[in-house]
């Protein structure tokens, strides 16, 4: 089931949301401001965020400037104002899609449907992409296959056997979350002896070498209580 977290101040508004997306077998959360809003974002995993532009104590807008460079999934805004310098905002900092109260139903459901769809066609688009070149390149960051090779910003840096392996698998597979176990199953095999705490290792020896900050990774993101995932 795809998971949805509504952050709507109006009770009546979200029980309406989340009743409606309940019957089209999806799995809600509702939060009613936006500091909970945020700390629940960040602490599990979405596949949608309905998000209110006015909520007590932190907006929508807010709210939108601190995930986008931290969670890649789709959002709806929602809101009661029909300004368009509102939707112009909204927009630009990475929301998908916009409705205006009062919607129907039927229609919110519909929206986040379609946008989850597009999300995921592109994401695997993206991922066709990656596997099918035998140079990657992103965000400064180039790996090429063939010749197991690794550059930073045009300077070539060196990755043990395990590490390059690693961070290709990680690579081809952008924006989701593997945990340790799974890792050292898939780069290592099942037959292979050790612990999967070399995750950790290994991770950590990549960031040393293609992170300018390594206590603030922007490619191999630790996602809490979960793993770890590449992020582009």
């Amino acid at each position: 089931m795809k998971r949805i977290l509504i952050i709507e101040d109006d009770k009546s508004i979200s029980e309406l949301q989340k009743d409606y997306l309940e019957v089209a077998e999806f799995q809600v959360e509702v939060c009613s401001n936006g500091s909970d809003g945020l700390d629940m974002l960040r602490q599990k995993n979405f596949d949608l965020l309905i998000l209110d532009i006015m909520l007590p104590g932190m907006d929508g807008l807010e709210i939108l400037c601190k995930i986008k460079d931290e969670k890649d999934i789709p959002v709806l805004l929602v809101s009661a104002k029909k300004e368009e310098i509102d939707k112009i905002k909204g927009l630009s900092l990475g929301a998908d899609d916009y409705i205006t109260k009062p919607f129907s139903p039927g229609e919110m459901v519909a929206r986040v449907k379609a946008n989850i769809v597009n999300y995921e066609r592109l994401r695997l688009k993206f991922r066709d992409d990656l596997k099918g070149s035998n140079t990657l390149i992103i965000r400064g960051l180039k790996i090429e296959k063939d010749a197991r090779r690794v550059f930073i910003h045009d300077t070539e840096v060196n990755l043990a056997q395990k590490e390059f392996d690693l961070l290709m698998y990680l690579t081809q597979n952008p924006n989701r979350v593997f945990g340790r176990e799974e890792l050292f199953e898939r780069v290592w095999g099942l037959e292979a002896l050790g612990d999967s705490a070399t995750i950790t290792v290994h991770i950590a020896r990549i960031r040393e070498k293609i992170e300018t900050d390594p206590s603030n990774p922007q490619y191999i993101e630790t996602v809490w209580g979960a793993g770890y995932r590449f992020r582009v």
